[in-house]
């Protein structure tokens, strides 16, 4: 259908691609979603499902109008904050403790709003920005829902075990076409959006367990937000990393460019899409069991020293090598300017030679 009425995605000066694409197939993630939760409503414990639907709607409207109409940052951002409240207002959601992280323990429920708020939107736009490449979105989506899919599995959490293995399938469907080469289709903002929004609201779940829960779970209950970070490593990275270049620029953080993770590994090394999106799956993957490993003995504080750490080291590694496509080209329009000059320079020596050869013999 898409293709008969022409809704294709036209490459541009930033696009990864260089053919016109299908680009909503993030529309065959929310049917199978609205599908998957009527049959999952009894599952639930409060009535979670029915919270989903209006959140999930909203997104697919706007995220379906930004494909074929773009739309501007600021009217996304307000469809993303009512979508937020629908599940910011269900009691499974309540985060009511820190368990102990930093020493905070309950929390008021100002905070809560807040602070549940502002990471799920976070996660939502983070999620939004890294499927700028095949593969990429979906599998880091594949790795994320993995991990909990396990952790719901452990915690007898099984409306959302099935919410994950959902959506899992979806992905999993999805990369197949985004992969290839003759069928390829991108999920879009409709997509992006869609799952950015669910996996925001597992990683809420996640928190918001009761102390009784984490028991069972291989890690130290007051090292849970860290492992929540942990497992969203990827997104939250390289979303603070853009958006702290944009600032610096004096840019909008929501402007475009060439400045991400994904961008780097394929213009710098010239690796392929499907090269690029398994190993920044791949670290996230590693990074999860590390950081797994680690919170089952270490404290808050290593554990937040090795987070800092990792980032101060990968954010200079992308500092000290600039690899950012603006400064590519400019160094490939200097290197040419400097052949230039010496082609230049040769061919004039090569005219003086004659020359001087002549008043030789003439002397």
């Amino acid at each position: 259908m898409v293709e008969h009425k022409k809704l294709m995605d036209q490459p541009n000066k930033r696009s990864s691609h260089i053919k016109i694409t299908p680009t909503l197939g993030g529309i065959s993630f929310f049917y199978t979603l609205i599908f998957a939760l009527f049959f999952l409503k009894g599952w639930d414990k409060y009535d979670e499902a029915i919270y989903f639907i209006p959140g999930l709607t909203i997104l697919f409207i706007v995220g379906l109008k930004d494909d074929l109409v773009v739309l501007s940052p600021y009217t996304k951002l307000i469809a993303q904050l009512v979508s937020i409240l629908f599940i910011l207002s269900n009691e499974s959601f309540m985060i009511h403790s820190l368990n102990g992280f930093f020493g905070v323990y309950e929390i008021p429920i100002y905070v809560y709003y807040i602070v549940g708020g502002f990471m799920m939107l976070t996660i939502i736009n983070a999620y939004n920005l890294i499927d700028g490449i095949d593969g990429l979105a979906a599998i880091v989506g594949i790795v994320i829902l993995m991990i909990y899919t396990t952790i719901f599995y452990i915690t007898n959490e099984y409306f959302y075990v099935l919410l994950c293995l959902t959506l899992n399938g979806c992905l999993i469907a999805f990369l197949s076409f985004n992969l290839s080469s003759s069928r390829k289709i991108f999920m879009g903002d409709t997509g992006s959006l869609i799952v950015g929004f669910i996996i925001g609201t597992l990683t809420l779940k996640f928190l918001a367990l009761s102390p009784e829960s984490y028991d069972s779970l291989p890690f130290l209950l007051e090292n849970v937000p860290l492992i929540a970070i942990s497992i969203l490593i990827v997104p939250l990275f390289d979303t603070a990393r853009i958006f702290t270049i944009r600032l610096a620029n004096k840019k909008s953080p929501f402007s475009p460019d060439r400045n991400h993770t994904h961008h780097i590994l394929i213009d710098y090394f010239k690796i392929s899409h499907k090269q690029a999106s398994f190993i920044i799956g791949g670290f996230n993957l590693i990074f999860v069991i590390i950081f797994i490993l680690l919170g089952s003995s270490s404290y808050n504080f290593y554990l937040v020293l090795i987070l800092i750490i990792t980032v101060i080291l990968l954010g200079y590694l992308f500092y000290r090598f600039d690899y950012s496509f603006t400064n590519i080209k400019r160094k490939i329009i200097f290197r040419n300017k400097i052949d230039i000059f010496k082609s230049e320079v040769k061919k004039g020596g090569e005219k003086l030679m004659p020359k001087t050869k002549k008043k030789r013999k003439s002397k």
